[in-house]
């Protein structure tokens, strides 16, 4: 009579007895630099204890996926993309994986052309700054394909997605309230694409602020358009012809301040002392401009971090608090005014 075949070791059976997930231990196999020495150690013992063997040809079989996540923005172009980047491929290379990147440039036609590139890749995880009006069946399907996915700077309405941003509406409040301290009551709101969360958040936070100072938002002062530095300078001809122009101005980003400056000079007029002049992002270009931009910092690089913390874990199998697979995280990282010339050296009529 044969001996019994003795039953393989798993690794929920080593998570079990290390007294951990089998996330972790997973993640401990794989080497993953997240995971502590304490609790790397204690994970190994249990392996050797228990005589547990990795087995990568099972493990690679299982899972078609590679090691590579997918990151989607819509303009490189953008600094703030720039550097955002730079930390989230830092921080995704020191945890491990490659990267494959793709723009839109505001296109859902190629948003969904690169999003279905990344899928044919087999990526194992997506961080994504989605195009406006990009609809929530685009993250039901791939939650249904297991892959997950983190969303910079726009929530999309219905989709249970997780999601790092900053508070744009408080960071509009405190660039109202500062232009307000300053004398201003003509304070313009300029460029953004509207139907967005974050033009809809900046938009909210301008009313509330101006509300807020005693001082009434005039709808002629609101004007949204591209993001950008073109941007920027069109909507001054729109400003120009206008009666009265506003004596301060609040951009949806520094891309569009510094184009909003452009245009103030091919008008003959100066940032800063004609208008004065409030960023968005905080981008390196902001503190060199001339006039240096006052701007609300959203820490673009800690956005980065973040993300690639966050979608590392998801890949590592944690579906959210306490368990629940449709539980999605939402990251809001503190804004920070920060005043330069652009907005304290005013010398025309308050």
């Amino acid at each position: 009579m044969g001996d019994r075949k003795e039953k393989r070791v798993t690794l929920q059976d080593v998570a079990k007895d290390a007294g951990v997930s089998r996330a972790t231990a997973s993640l401990v196999v794989r080497g993953s630099a997240s995971i502590s020495e304490q609790t790397k150690q204690k994970v190994l013992a249990s392996m050797n204890r228990l005589g547990y063997v990795y087995d990568r040809v099972a493990a690679s079989f299982r899972s078609r996926r590679s090691s590579t996540v997918g990151i989607i923005i819509t303009d490189i172009g953008n600094p703030f993309f720039s550097e955002l980047l730079t930390k989230l491929q830092d921080r995704l290379d020191e945890l491990g994986y490659t990267t494959l990147l793709g723009m839109t440039f505001e296109s859902e036609s190629k948003q969904e052309r690169v999003l279905e590139t990344m899928l044919e890749h087999h990526v194992c995880g997506i961080v994504m700054a989605p195009v406006a009006g990009t609809k929530p069946a685009v993250f039901a399907r791939l939650k249904q394909l297991k892959v997950p996915c983190v969303l910079i700077g726009r929530e999309i309405s219905g989709a249970q997605v997780d999601y790092i941003g900053t508070d744009f509406k408080w960071g509009t409040k405190m660039a109202v309230r500062h232009l307000a301290d300053q004398g201003h009551r003509r304070i313009a709101l300029l460029g953004g694409t509207p139907h967005t969360s974050a033009y809809n958040e900046r938009h909210a936070g301008f009313l509330e602020g101006m509300e807020e100072s005693r001082i009434p938002a005039d709808s002629g002062h609101i004007i949204p358009g591209p993001p950008t530095r073109e941007g920027g300078s069109q909507i001054i001809n729109q400003l120009i012809r206008q009666d009265k122009l506003p004596t301060a101005a609040l951009c949806h980003n520094d891309i569009v301040a510094l184009g909003v400056i452009v245009g103030l000079r091919e008008h003959r007029l100066t940032a800063g002392k004609d208008i004065a002049l409030v960023g968005f992002d905080d981008i390196q270009e902001a503190a060199t401009a001339n006039p240096g931009l006052t701007t609300v910092a959203v820490g673009s690089g800690q956005w980065g971090i973040e993300a690639a913390n966050l979608l590392h874990l998801r890949i590592g199998g944690e579906q959210g608090e306490a368990g629940q697979e449709e539980s999605a995280a939402k990251i809001i990282l503190p804004p920070k005014l920060v005043i330069r010339e652009s907005s304290t050296h005013f010398m025309g009529e308050l």
